[in-house]
Parts: structure tokens; C-alpha cells; sequence
């Protein structure tokens, strides 16, 4: 029972069920791949890797910031500097989580083993990356946009670089929320030496940056939808993003964060499965 309480702790820590954030699209390059449904046996597999690969990376980082997020009056209620969890627990959480990506990985295909470790260090590399540069945001985008490349590769075992496209338009997606999403550390990274756009040049300068990679990242779903010569149900996707982004910047403001959250996880995980539908749609109407 209280290794049950403990897992149930981490699973809450890790935000397990924010996996929606980058599923949908890792299903979407797969889609893709396949110009339909994949076969269900690589479906399920692309799965396990990408609630496996996230499960790690959330745990690392828990683990790895630990002493940051006890100093941080945000974040000193996480469970490890609660005294919920010890990091010995959580550090191996760490490494089953990444054992379970690593077995799913080799189920895929001969490719996606072989570039597990890259995905790993990737994933679990952006954790220290608010230690010494401001672009962290952009190494946590990069962490997300690779699902669709790696779903790619899994379905027919080499990389298209139409679907590069879909990577970075997640990269600059992810990107511009975290860089929202660190506003409310503004003052504390500043007093500790860690580095993000915010601490850099301020919360007002951030929203600039933010909606510039929001609007690079519809610039690149466009780009997508034409390179991919998909169909009405791919541009009305297209559109519900564009009104969603604008809603989820209407909300929050440099003088008004009260609403991040809602913002940040609410309406991303809503647009990642909007997004895929529609390119689902759109793939299985044609056929």
C-alpha cells in the first residue's frame, strides 16, 4: 500500500495526464507516415514511448531541481521538497520510466532503438538547461517537437523531412507557452542566477517573444498543410488553432498572470487534440 501511495505521489507530481499535451501530435506524425491509421500494434507501442519518455523526463526534472523548487515559495509545495517523496524514489521512478521507452522503442523498429538514447538525452538534457542559458524554453520545445519526427521513424523506419516541419512548429508551440509559463518565476530566477526569457528582459518583453514563436508556429502548420496538399478539414483545423492562440493570449497579459494556468494546460492539451483530429479527418476522407 505504500508503494501504491508512493506511485500514486509521483504520478500527481509528474502531471501524468498532461501527456495529452504532445500525444496527439506524435499521433498525428504517425498518421502522416502512414496516410491513415497506422497498424494498431505500432500505435500502441508509439504510446508506451511517448507516456514512458515523458513520465522520465517529468521525474528528472523533479529530481534534478529539487533544491531550486524548495527555495521557490511556487514550487516548495512539489513533493520532494515537501517531504512527499525522497529522491532516491523519484530517481527511479526515473529509470523505470525510461527502461519502459527504451523495451517499447525496441518494438517499433530496428531505427527507433537505436535513436532511443538520443530521444532520452534530449527529454532529460532540458532539465539543466535553466542553468546557464535563456533559451531554455526552446531546448523544452525541441523535447516535445521530436514526437512527431520519432513517430515518423516508427512507422516506416526513416526520417521525411516534410514532417521537420511539424517538429518545429511544435518546438516554437511548446516554446512560446513555457516562456509565458515562466513569468511567474520572474522575480525568484532572477534572485537565484537561473536564466529565462522573462528574467532576461523582462515579463512584458516575454509576451512579445511568446507571440512570436505562436505565430511562427502557425506559420509552419500552414506550411505543413500545403507541403502535406491536405484538405478542408486540415484548413479548418488550422483555423480553430489560430482562434484558440489568440484566446489564450486574450487571457493573460504582463499585468494579469492569474489566468496562466488555465491558459497554459487547459486550452494547449484542447488545441493538440483538436489539431490532430483534424489532420485525422482530413487523412481518412481522402481515402
Amino acid at each position: 500500500m505504500a508503494l501504491l501511495k508512493k506511485i500514486g505521489t509521483t504520478l500527481e507530481m509528474i502531471k501524468w495526464e498532461h501527456s495529452i499535451f504532445v500525444l496527439p501530435f506524435a499521433l498525428t506524425g504517425a498518421m502522416l507516415a502512414a496516410n491513415g491509421w497506422p497498424p494498431a500494434g505500432k500505435l500502441l507501442w508509439i504510446v508506451v514511448c511517448m507516456v514512458s519518455a515523458r513520465s522520465a523526463a517529468m521525474a528528472f526534472n523533479r529530481w534534478a531541481d529539487a533544491g531550486i523548487d524548495a527555495a521557490n515559495p511556487r514550487t516548495a509545495s512539489r513533493a520532494i521538497p515537501a517531504g512527499l517523496l525522497s529522491r532516491g524514489f523519484v530517481g527511479g521512478f526515473t529509470v523505470v520510466s525510461a527502461i519502459v521507452f527504451l523495451v517499447a522503442a525496441s518494438r517499433l523498429n530496428r531505427e527507433t532503438l537505436l535513436l532511443a538514447p538520443l530521444a532520452l538525452a534530449i527529454v532529460l538534457g532540458y532539465s539543466f538547461t535553466k542553468r546557464f542559458t535563456r533559451w531554455s524554453h526552446v531546448f523544452l520545445g525541441l523535447a516535445m517537437g521530436i514526437a512527431p519526427s520519432a513517430a515518423w521513424i516508427a512507422i516506416r523506419g526513416s526520417l521525411d523531412p516534410r514532417i521537420l516541419i511539424l517538429t518545429a512548429a511544435v518546438l516554437f508551440w511548446g516554446a512560446g507557452f513555457d516562456v509565458l509559463y515562466a513569468c511567474q518565476d520572474f522575480e525568484h530566477d532572477r534572485k537565484a542566477g537561473l536564466h529565462s526569457i522573462p528574467a532576461a528582459i523582462g515579463i512584458p518583453g516575454a509576451f512579445w517573444v511568446s507571440n512570436t514563436m505562436h505565430a511562427a508556429a502557425l506559420a509552419l502548420l500552414v506550411l505543413l498543410v500545403k507541403v502535406f496538399a491536405l484538405g478542408p478539414p486540415a484548413w479548418i483545423g488550422i483555423a480553430v488553432v489560430a482562434g484558440l492562440l489568440l484566446y489564450e493570449h486574450l487571457i493573460v497579459s504582463p499585468n494579469d498572470l492569474r489566468r496562466l494556468n488555465a491558459a497554459f494546460f487547459t486550452m494547449n492539451g484542447v488545441i493538440a487534440i483538436l489539431f490532430f483530429a483534424s489532420i485525422a479527418a482530413d487523412l481518412l476522407w481522402r481515402r
